[in-house]
């Protein structure tokens, strides 16, 4: 699975870039669960592979890059770039779109969004089914983001229900699409963060996993064993037999 070093200025001066121009794609950003999901599923690899950017969201693939030559690879975590593009689209005039969340959490979440960027245009808000949407629910969702002229959807769905469903519209949908999953509650204060040193030390699954087990624990104790086996081997592979050098990046 592709993921890129990058870092926000260069995620935020291409995603509003790409959304000026009207030529809409997605961007996907990764964890250890995206490259494990993206390792056992052909269509979730296509879904991340085919994306306009992959950012490094978890400090694991950061550590990846680096130790693969990409030496200035920095993390791009979803619930910081949202409101780093959000702050530049309300500086450039951009109409910006929610997609994903129940109708609590999007609530609170345009109230604070509001708060903090009063003169940004919010053109489209939809909380979806839980289920997966049908032919004609997907239909009217296209049709509204046309109409509304939103030029930057957030996505905030689980992963990777998410990164499909962008890959999916992606001809139809003329927006710029931006995968952010939980930021969308992180954003609207109905979950807490891990605090930074976890994050800064790779222990922001610990966090959250005490914090939903029920749901996280089959993402992070069956994914997390597996990536590190995995990872490694590439590495040794890299390191010791040199393949693969070319594409580190």
């Amino acid at each position: 699975m592709r993921v890129d070093s990058t870092s926000y200025e260069r995620a935020v001066k291409a995603i509003v870039k790409r959304a000026k121009s009207g030529n809409g794609g997605y961007v996907c950003v990764a964890s250890v669960n995206n490259v494990m999901e993206a390792h056992d599923s052909p269509e979730i690899l296509a879904a991340m592979n085919g994306s306009e950017l992959t950012t490094p969201d978890g400090m694991p693939l950061v550590w990846g890059l680096r130790s693969l030559g990409a030496s200035a690879a920095t993390r791009v975590y979803g619930p910081d770039l949202m409101p780093a593009i959000l702050a530049r689209a309300e500086e450039e005039g951009l109409a910006v779109g929610f997609y994903g969340g129940s109708p609590e959490a999007l609530h609170l979440l345009v109230r604070e969004v509001r708060t903090r960027w009063p003169k940004l245009t919010l053109a489209h808000i939809e909380s979806p089914p839980f289920r997966e949407p049908n032919a004609d629910e997907t239909n009217r969702t296209i049709k509204s983001l046309e109409t509304s002229g939103t030029e930057i959807l957030f996505v905030g769905l689980p992963t990777p229900k998410q990164d499909l469903w962008m890959a999916r519209q992606r001809v139809q949908v003329r927006a710029v699409m931006v995968g952010v999953g939980a930021a969308f509650d992180f954003l609207s204060g109905r979950k807490r963060q891990a605090p930074r040193w976890m994050m800064r030390i790779g222990l922001e699954w610990l966090f959250r996993l005490a914090t939903e087990p029920r749901r996280l624990w089959k993402r992070y104790l069956k994914h997390n064993p597996r990536f590190v086996v995995y990872f490694g081997w590439q590495l040794f592979r890299y390191r010791v037999l040199g393949h693969g050098r070319q594409g580190a990046a």
